[in-house]
């Protein structure tokens, strides 16, 4: 389980995460409640909260809604890190996209929300974008429910991409 996040906008946020058994449940504030449910036997990674990024074995409910959840592989770029949600019913789409070593920018169809940062420690933030100090991104409780809940089941930043680049090569090294 992680710890509550205090949120600026939104209030008290619960973030509740079981890595073994593959679920992600976010809520309170007055969000709207999103969960995340990876398939039983899928084999799991370690460095994704959730345990995998394949969009196959991964299901996601916006207050019982089914939402498109598109992970993307994560291999050689930051932008290969990034996760998208695409909602039928609300005619957007959401992305979650490492801006550097810790933080992920949250853009809802291509505006930009905030940055989230989640170093897999449990805790969950976002600094809303704003001018002189006050909240203007036009960030709605969807918005937020989902920001934290990608943030909290796929992590936020990504290493540059020549680092990435040289791990990959030093993998295939004999």
């Amino acid at each position: 389980m992680y710890a509550p996040a205090e949120d600026a906008l939104f209030g008290t946020v619960e973030i509740e995460l079981d890595h073994e058994g593959g679920t992600l449940r976010v809520g309170g504030g007055g969000l709207p409640s999103v969960g995340i449910r990876r398939s039983p036997g899928t084999p799991l990674k370690t460095r994704v909260p959730i345990g995998t990024r394949d969009p196959d074995r991964l299901t996601l409910l916006v207050d019982g809604v089914q939402e498109t959840l598109r992970p993307a592989k994560g291999f050689l770029t930051r932008r290969s890190y990034r996760v998208e949600v695409v909602s039928a019913a609300r005619r957007c789409r959401h992305v979650l996209v490492p801006d550097s070593l810790d933080t992920s920018r949250l853009l809802r169809d291509k505006r930009r929300l905030g940055v989230f940062t989640s170093a897999g420690d449990g805790k969950v933030t976002v600094t809303w974008d704003s001018t002189d100090g006050r909240p203007e991104t036009g960030a709605e409780p969807y918005d937020a429910s989902v920001g934290y809940a990608l943030a909290a089941a796929f992590g936020t930043g990504a290493e540059p991409m020549w680092d990435l680049a040289l791990e990959a090569a030093l993998e295939l090294w004999p």
